[in-house]
């Protein structure tokens, strides 16, 4: 059986694949229809359900392994399926959410060893203290977790791989530039997505808690920083803890991506940068994983809709 991203425009197919997300929408008929994403380790593709029954909506759910019979086509230049026959899998057929999902390129230890490390390395009291109680506190949802429900790092570990990716930037940028406060860039990027254990439902069928909706993971974080800081017997006008709050809250860059204020400090405008830099890298390297020498990827939606081009040689 082929994976989803292997499919040529035009074939049929037969496979198992995951459902990541299954959302009920009624049609301009008024009947109603399932938007499905479905996924395996190659990557993701949509897919509409028409005229889904109330047992259909009950049962094609995210985190689901279904059995799918297909079509791939195209719509508004990006690939989707139609639909020929699903089902629930049966018997010995494959169950298993976790063998369609891409997995971190590193283990578990070593993504825990390399963020205990870092840790040693922040020399600040105030930042130390604060990162060691709320790593404690979320630890097992942090190296299990996704950094995203779509777009990047959106498999399981993908949250602390992510967050190591920007370390290693991290490290290079202070290695690269003198006068940059490194506890603080780094307390940063530990701590800017930590809230996403609290925004996010869970590394399988991935979607937003209420508070994820309500409150988004910048706020999430920034109010648990304070209250770490609280017990820890920190003044809330502490200089440190204004600081690594400023940290979190400004990493998204721009007032309309979410950040309630724009970077005010050199490691926070780095941060951002490399928050950046880290999540269209992945997203680029996703789309033209299955892109031939000479073609375009699919449409990214979160690079604004661009494609990208799959030199014919490209340097490795």
């Amino acid at each position: 059986m082929k994976q989803l991203m292997d499919l040529t425009m035009g074939e049929d197919f037969e496979t198992f694949v995951l459902i990541k997300s299954a959302d009920k929408r009624v049609a301009k008929n008024g009947k109603p229809f399932i938007s499905f994403t479905f996924q395996d380790q190659s990557g993701q593709i949509s897919g509409m359900y028409w005229d889904a029954s109330d047992q259909d909506v009950a049962q094609f759910v995210a985190g689901k392994v279904i059995f799918l019979k297909g079509k791939r086509e195209a719509y508004e230049d990006k690939p989707q399926i139609k639909i020929l026959e699903i089902r629930l899998t049966i018997g010995n057929e494959p169950s298993d959410p976790l063998m369609f999902v891409k997995r971190a390129p590193m283990s578990h230890q070593e993504m825990k060893d390399y963020i205990d490390q870092t840790i040693f390395e922040i020399t600040n009291a105030t930042f130390n203290r604060i990162i060691r109680v709320l790593l404690n506190r979320h630890a097992k949802s942090f190296f299990n977790y996704p950094a995203a429900k779509t777009n990047h790092h959106d498999f399981p570990g993908g949250l602390a791989f992510h967050t190591i990716s920007i370390l290693r930037l991290a490290h290079a940028i202070v290695a690269q530039y003198p006068g940059i406060n490194a506890p603080l860039l780094y307390a940063g990027a530990v701590l800017h997505d930590l809230g996403k254990t609290i925004e996010l439902s869970g590394p399988i069928g991935t979607e937003y808690t209420l508070a994820g909706n309500l409150l988004g993971h910048l706020s999430i974080m920034d109010a648990e920083i304070v209250e770490a800081a609280d017990k820890l017997g920190i003044a809330s006008d502490n200089e440190d803890l204004l600081l690594l709050r400023h940290m979190v809250l400004s990493h998204h860059g721009l007032l309309e991506y979410g950040s309630p204020e724009r970077p005010q400090l050199l490691e926070a405008e780095i941060l951002h940068h490399l928050d950046e830099l880290d999540a269209s890298i992945m997203m680029i390297q996703g789309a033209l994983a299955h892109v031939k020498p000479g073609e375009y990827s699919d449409r990214i939606f979160g690079l604004d809709n661009r494609r990208f081009y799959q030199p014919h040689h490209p340097e490795s």
